[in-house]
């Protein structure tokens, strides 16, 4: 059974990819080094994917999407960051009534970082067919007031990245898919 996180590798031709999706990657990455370096074990494989050509049409993850579909009944949610990595308020959820509250029980704990928000509708290039299939999705909803001030623009560099609020953002996604990885059952469909 499977818990995916995951960014895309890909930039526009303009920028350099920092925000768009450069932090996304770097929040999955790290979510899956900082529960290594906690010592935690959890029941699921955590699985980082770091996608390609999501501006392409999203080939590299229909690609993954081909080789793995037949295993979809072991994905327990997909998660994916792609809308920069400023302050989180929360996440997007996609999946059934019933995982919805487990999902919000789960935000709960990040109720320090005022982080807590479960938002409809988990939005992803990259996992839109596994949600399309039933399995629960999940994307990170933050500050996304300057998104558009660098998205697919020459502005899209690390001078971009604020390493507090890309930290918070760690927090928010090392915490989600960990409990989920370790909860006894999969989320309900």
């Amino acid at each position: 059974q499977v818990v995916l996180v995951s960014g895309h590798l890909d930039s526009w031709d303009v920028g350099q990819g920092a925000m768009d999706d450069g932090g996304g990657a770097f929040i999955s990455w790290e979510a899956l080094s900082l529960i290594k370096d906690l010592g935690l074990r959890p029941k699921r494989t955590l699985r980082l994917v770091l996608w390609t050509g999501e501006e392409q049409g999203g080939v590299g993850a229909e690609q993954y999407y081909q080789l793995h579909k037949e295993n979809i009944s072991n994905f327990d949610i997909v998660m994916e960051s792609d809308e920069g990595t400023f302050k989180p308020s929360g996440l997007g959820f996609t999946g059934s009534a019933e995982a919805r509250d487990i999902v919000r029980e789960i935000m709960a704990l990040l109720q320090p970082i005022n982080a807590t928000g479960v938002y409809d509708a988990a939005d992803g290039t990259d996992i839109a067919p596994w949600m399309r299939d039933g399995v629960p999705g999940a994307s990170l909803h933050d500050d996304i007031n300057k998104y558009f001030w660098f998205h697919h623009s020459q502005g899209d560099t690390m001078t971009v990245q604020d390493p507090n609020q890309m930290n918070l953002c760690a927090a928010v996604w090392t915490v989600v898919s960990y409990v989920i990885a370790d909860m006894e059952d999969m989320l309900p469909r």
